[in-house]
């Protein structure tokens, strides 16, 4: 069985960016399962009221919701990352099946995280999306692996700009920011000269 997954942030009280959660929760649905009932993120998730940050992970299929879980979140510490080339990798969709990212996360070799590389490009580390800054402007993948709601939320304020990014071209990035659900902008920040080959 297919399943897929929406990881939302609770806090102060309330879900976060619940309408673009909703939407590719939905938009997935109708891809894999023409004509499914669509899920109201909101009602499944109107009894999390925790104030601190949690992290409420929804498993869905072709039936509908099938697990949800809400544990306190604590971001990882990630101060090293390295590049992983993977030219065929595809997680166009938010499934539960972390394979084929756990398999490159699995050759980080000393690193805290990796960033993969698809036809010489950057795409996102094992579990965020990224953005790169030149010292003015942040630019983050125009081809990421998944196109993540924080992601989507970045480029519609501007703060965030689509660009191809080759992995010839790091040296001339400063740093990068990791984001995701869970990972404010800005949160996680690694030096390029921290980013190894």
């Amino acid at each position: 069985m297919c399943l897929f997954v929406e990881t939302v942030r609770i806090e102060g009280g309330v879900p976060c960016n619940l309408a673009r959660h909703n939407a590719r929760l939905n938009s997935t649905l109708t891809r894999f399962w023409p004509g499914s009932s669509p899920v109201d993120l909101e009602a499944v998730l109107a009894g999390l009221t925790h104030r601190e940050r949690h992290k409420a992970r929804v498993v869905y299929g072709e039936r509908g919701v099938e697990e949800l879980t809400c544990t306190p979140y604590h971001p990882r510490a990630i101060r090293t990352l390295r590049l992983v080339e993977d030219d065929a990798i595809d997680y166009s969709f938010k499934s539960v099946g972390r394979e084929p990212l756990n398999r490159l996360a699995a050759l980080a070799d000393g690193a805290d995280d990796i960033i993969i590389v698809k036809n010489g490009l950057l795409t996102d580390t094992s579990f965020t999306n990224i953005a790169l800054t030149d010292g003015h402007r942040w630019f983050t993948p125009a081809m990421p692996l998944l196109r993540g709601t924080k992601r989507a939320e970045l480029l519609d304020s501007g703060l965030v700009v689509e660009r191809d990014i080759p992995a010839t071209d790091c040296c001339r990035y400063k740093a990068v920011r990791l984001f995701n659900a869970m990972l404010d902008f800005g949160e996680i920040e690694v030096p390029m000269n921290m980013v190894m080959r």
